[in-house]
């Protein structure tokens, strides 16, 4: 079975920016790791869980995929360097479809990388979305795309959750 389904997540809140730090070393804040957790599993408790999760190596990303798995949102993590910034996951998703023995594959990454990545897959223009630091998006997969053909239209908009929204 191939995914059908497409979890796009947000890192959580990380440190700003600054001198001297690598920006692969940015960690989640206190805070971003108990909104990442509660945004988790306040999506276990709706349902929503991924079969495979796939993450950017950058530290805020892994530690966002880790507590996706310890809150049970998730089996396990597997790094994706793809999923970088600037990465090429498009490319990579049908293979990454076709390796999930599952219904729904979620990835774990960065901005603007995943908007845009849903943008495409939706046939809509680059900037229309905008993914909230753990927020989420759910797409349902064409055929097309679990078949191996990335491709614009090959999408249909699930649901954008902001954690506001999840966490009310």
């Amino acid at each position: 079975m191939a995914a059908s389904t497409l979890l796009l997540l947000r890192h959580g809140i990380a440190e700003e920016r600054q001198a001297g730090l690598e920006d692969g070393d940015r960690a989640l804040t206190g805070r971003g790791r108990s909104r990442t957790r509660a945004v988790l599993e306040r999506l276990v408790a709706l349902g929503l869980m991924a079969d495979r999760l796939l993450c950017s190596p950058l530290l805020r990303a892994r530690q966002t995929a880790e507590i996706a798995v310890a809150a049970g949102w998730a089996p396990d993590l597997t790094l994706a360097p793809e999923l970088a910034p600037g990465g090429a996951a498009l490319a990579c998703l049908p293979e990454w479809c076709q390796a999930c023995h599952g219904d729904s594959l979620a990835l774990v990454g960065h901005e603007p990388d995943l908007s845009a990545l849903a943008a495409c897959l939706l046939g809509a223009p680059a900037g229309h979305l905008d993914l909230r630091k753990a927020g989420l998006i759910q797409l349902r997969l064409s055929e097309a795309v679990v078949g191996g053909q990335a491709a614009a239209g090959g999408a249909v908009l699930v649901s954008l959750l902001r954690p506001g929204l999840l966490l009310g």
